[in-house]
């Protein structure tokens, strides 16, 4: 596939997406929590914004396991970003205290152990500054469930109001791409087959560098890259927002 011809094909369905500038609206207008309320009235982009001008926040999470219904956030990871600038600067890092022993499984991934966590803060003493860094962009992660379903699940537990909100995912991005290169009967005839989609190694088809994985800036920010290049590759800066989010 070269470049020409995966920018005339849509990649990502979004059939499903609402028109979040809309949606926002109504989303403000229910919400009962003065936090969420600020959140939903600043406004963000429509779908028709070219990707060369949004701004972007890459958002990443570590958790004490894979299922929001048990598990609980323990560190947050955020980068702003466009198409043409990381601001580093304007990075931001929380621990969050998750208020339960962490397995000895999990912290062999993420390295934050009891001792990080007990005397960091419940999610809700920084809700307001991680909203605050959120609001008015559109979030990039990579693998939106975790991000959507644990955020969504720990303000329901906390304030009885779940958050809605606008992503791109970079993992849905890479294997839309993967499977148009290398997917259907012909490729596995040749022996070919899409290629891991796991960030590092998303990443290394592009030439990005290998970071440390599992930390919740760091994988922030080396998503943010990724966004970046799976856009030089396989898109226009001038294609609408609303082609890749969801």
């Amino acid at each position: 596939m070269n470049n020409k011809s995966s920018k005339t094909q849509s990649l990502i369905n979004t059939r499903s997406t609402p028109d979040w500038s809309t949606f926002y609206t109504t989303l403000a207008g229910n919400a009962k929590d003065a936090r969420l309320k600020h959140y939903y009235s600043t406004e963000i982009v429509s779908g028709d914004t070219p990707l060369k001008d949004v701004e972007f926040v890459a958002l990443d999470f570590e958790t004490t396991g894979l299922d929001p219904k048990k598990d609980e956030i323990i560190s947050i990871g955020l980068v702003p970003f466009n198409l043409h600038r990381i601001r580093c600067r304007e990075s931001a890092h929380w621990v969050v205290n998750p208020h339960r022993p962490l397995k000895e499984e999990s912290v062999v991934i993420h390295g934050i152990t009891d001792s990080d966590v007990s005397e960091a803060p419940d999610l809700l003493r920084i809700l307001e500054e991680v909203l605050g860094a959120l609001a008015g962009k559109i979030v990039v992660v990579h693998y939106q469930r975790i991000e959507r379903e644990f955020m969504d699940r720990a303000l329901k537990t906390r304030i009885n109001e779940g958050i809605r909100f606008p992503v791109i995912d970079t993992l849905a991005i890479e294997s839309a791409i993967q499977q148009r290169l290398y997917g259907g009967f012909l490729n596995r005839l040749k022996g070919n087959k899409p290629g891991s989609v796991r960030l590092g190694k998303a990443r290394q088809r592009y030439g990005l560098p290998a970071y440390q994985p599992h930390h919740a800036l760091t994988d922030a920010l080396a998503t943010a890259e990724l966004l970046q290049a799976q856009i030089a590759y396989y898109f226009s800066p001038d294609t609408p927002l609303s082609e890749i989010w969801q």
